[in-house]
């Protein structure tokens, strides 16, 4: 695959996602429906609810360690969460606490 490939797909693949992310505003000049401002309500949280969910999927409770690194690491998630109101923050923490545990404690 030549450079000039590489950059019109890049272009294309950058213009495509602008126009996706542009297009609610360009639909929806004048007035949100109704059930477009509830599923904005709704669906964020789904969605997290979700990605906890897959995430802690294959956790084995039954043996050593026994959730404890993911149980620490959420608890983490959840405080920081909680006290900065940072999605970016709380994540960061939690992923680099899952890491450090397994690699170092556990």
């Amino acid at each position: 695959m030549s450079v000039s490939h590489s950059a019109v797909l890049v272009a294309v693949m950058s213009l495509v996602t602008i126009l996706l992310r542009a297009l609610p505003f360009l639909v929806f000049r004048k007035k949100t429906p109704d059930y477009i401002a509830y599923l904005g309500k709704v669906l964020p949280p789904a969605i997290i609810g979700m990605l906890v969910i897959y995430c802690l999927k294959d956790t084995k409770i039954s043996s050593a360690p026994f959730g404890v690194p993911e149980l620490i690491s959420a608890l983490l998630v959840v405080l920081l969460q909680a006290w900065k109101r940072n999605v970016l923050v709380s994540i960061l923490a939690g992923t680099v606490c899952y890491m450090a545990l397994i690699h170092f404690v556990f």
